[in-house]
């Protein structure tokens, strides 16, 4: 089967021959039909992750999809069209067929396409786990959602609307009446006017940026509030819950300092979210799209042989909504 290889971190992605994986117990084999291209697609290309996810070499890139079941488990049988995020030790989405955990899939969204609904898993799942989970997201809570016009800020507004939340988000000019179309309340245009002047007493913030735009943020969120990061820093506590070594979390206790200090000088809860994979979230997520709640926002697609021009499009920042490879 074709899929997009790299042999060592950093090096160029190719489109190789390599054997069809093969299911084991709990495995669904799905003939991938679509894919989307995602931030920790980069950063696990580029090593950034290998602290938490040694890969071995070679590897497979791609971590959601869209596809049709082929063999494997007992909850789908073949021929079903499925969704999912998978499972961060064992990834390969950009490839014709790929191997999926049966309790990370759901059944896809009928409404969508194939394209549409690989574009889902990664953003929905972070979206739901940061709000619903964390955060506790409900009727009145102030939430501001940074990179509105991105992969998940478009899918974070969307939720948030339906939790009951005012939601205010920052985005470039050109995209500030695509995140009002999507719910959002208060549009700041990250250029011409500071978020952390304009918004205070919030209960939530989903920081997808990290570095100064985190730091700032914390100025925004009254007292008993939440931040979820999903851009900044590793912290000592999800260090320790990963059971990573303690010369690592000493070490990122002393990097992630200011987040600490913020957080407990504002009476904030900080967390740090890497998402995990989960079926009955996809599930309770495909009846909101198919009711019409929420609706997917895709930029461009490209096919497998292209990947490289799709990681590069991805990284440049530029994409409005997510990237999605057609397979």
């Amino acid at each position: 089967m074709k899929a997009a290889v790299i042999h060592a971190y950093r090096g160029p992605v190719r489109i190789e021959d390599v054997p069809r994986p093969v299911p084991g117990d709990g495995d669904l084999l799905v003939q991938v039909r679509a894919a989307s291209v995602n931030p920790v697609d980069l950063k696990i290309r580029a090593g950034n992750l290998k602290v938490l996810t040694p890969y071995r070499m070679p590897l497979t890139l791609g971590n959601d999809l869209s596809g049709t079941v082929v063999s494997g488990g007992t909850r789908f049988k073949p021929g079903d069209e499925i969704y999912a995020r998978l499972d961060k030790d064992r990834i390969g989405a950009f490839a014709e067929y790929a191997l999926v955990r049966e309790s990370a899939a759901a059944l896809k969204p009928a409404r969508l396409s194939h394209i549409e609904a690989a574009s889902i898993p990664l953003v929905d799942l972070t979206s739901w786990q940061s709000m619903v989970e964390i955060g506790k997201v409900g009727p009145g809570s102030r939430v501001l959602i940074h990179a509105g016009s991105g992969g998940v800020g478009t899918f974070a507004i969307q939720l948030a609307k339906h939790l009951g939340a005012w939601v205010a988000t920052t985005a470039g000019a050109r995209n500030l009446d695509l995140v009002r179309s999507l719910g959002t309340d208060q549009a700041i245009d990250y250029r011409a006017q500071e978020f952390d002047t304009v918004l205070s007493d919030l209960d939530f913030v989903l920081d997808t940026q990290g570095g100064e735009t985190l730091l700032r943020s914390f100025s925004t969120v009254k007292r008993g509030g939440c931040i979820v990061s999903i851009g900044g820093l590793l912290d000592a506590k999800f260090a320790r819950a990963w059971g990573l070594n303690p010369f690592l979390v000493l070490a990122l206790r002393f990097m992630s300092r200011k987040e600490t200090r913020l957080s407990r000088r504002a009476g904030v809860r900080y967390e740090y979210l890497f998402m995990r994979a989960s079926g009955d979230q996809l599930a309770r997520i495909a009846e909101l799209i198919d009711g019409g709640i929420i609706r997917p926002v895709i930029d461009k697609t490209y096919p497998l042989d292209q990947i490289g021009a799709a990681l590069a499009y991805s990284e440049s920042g530029r994409a409005t909504g997510k990237v999605v490879i057609s397979i």
